[in-house]
């Protein structure tokens, strides 16, 4: 039993070993067949990137943008973009004015917009660059007023009814009547007195007769 583990041990060894012979073969063999390069003595250029040019920043405002527009002017010149608050795009140029920038702006045509100077902070040297032409406005389209009037229709007016005023209403007068003058009548208490005292007098006349 013991010689049977010893054998085992020994054939794992050589095994061992016939396995490290070939792999060393193998690894001469490949390094004799691999040819030989020369080492470069000379330095190595390094590659640099080439400068990003002038480009500009929004400032920050109380829109929270800046509108882009097809040439440096509000009037004549539509707004065909945007740009928020801290972006970066590249300058092209600016106007004789120095009032806008022309930026870099891809989806519009020509691929570049203009931009007021005082909404952005421009870093680098800008040429001075020449304006689009303002945009031709559209033509309002004339009517021919010979065959306009083919198709005007003359409504006649409408006949207001007159007014007849009403004749003057008479009112009849009539005179006022003098009040009737009944004659005057004697009170009969002023008769009643008047007999009672012409009575008394008669009366006082007699008695001094009598005396």
């Amino acid at each position: 039993m013991v010689f049977s583990n010893q054998r085992t041990k020994w054939a794992g060894l050589v095994l061992v070993g016939l396995v490290s012979l070939i792999v060393l073969f193998v690894q001469v063999a490949s390094g004799q067949a691999q040819p030989a390069y020369q080492i470069p003595t000379g330095s190595i250029p390094t590659v640099t990137g080439s400068p990003l040019g002038a480009f500009v920043v929004v400032r920050d405002n109380e829109q929270g943008f800046a509108n882009v527009r097809s040439g440096p002017g509000t009037v004549g010149y539509e707004i065909v973009g945007v740009l928020v608050v801290g972006q970066q795009v590249p300058a092209l140029g600016r106007s004789p004015g120095g009032d806008w920038i022309q930026i870099a702006y891809p989806g519009v045509p020509g691929g570049v917009a203009w931009i007021w100077v005082d909404l952005v902070d421009v870093n680098g040297t800008l040429p001075v660059i020449e304006p689009p032409p303002t945009p031709t406005p559209a033509v309002t389209p004339t009517i021919n007023p010979t065959l306009a009037a083919q198709f005007l229709v003359e409504i006649p007016a409408t006949r207001l009814p007159t007014f007849t005023p009403p004749e003057p209403i008479s009112v009849p007068t009539f005179p006022m009547e003098s009040p009737v003058t009944e004659p005057s009548r004697v009170p009969m208490g002023l008769v009643i007195v008047g007999l009672g005292v012409v009575g008394m007098f008669g009366l006082l006349i007699s008695l001094l007769r009598g005396r």
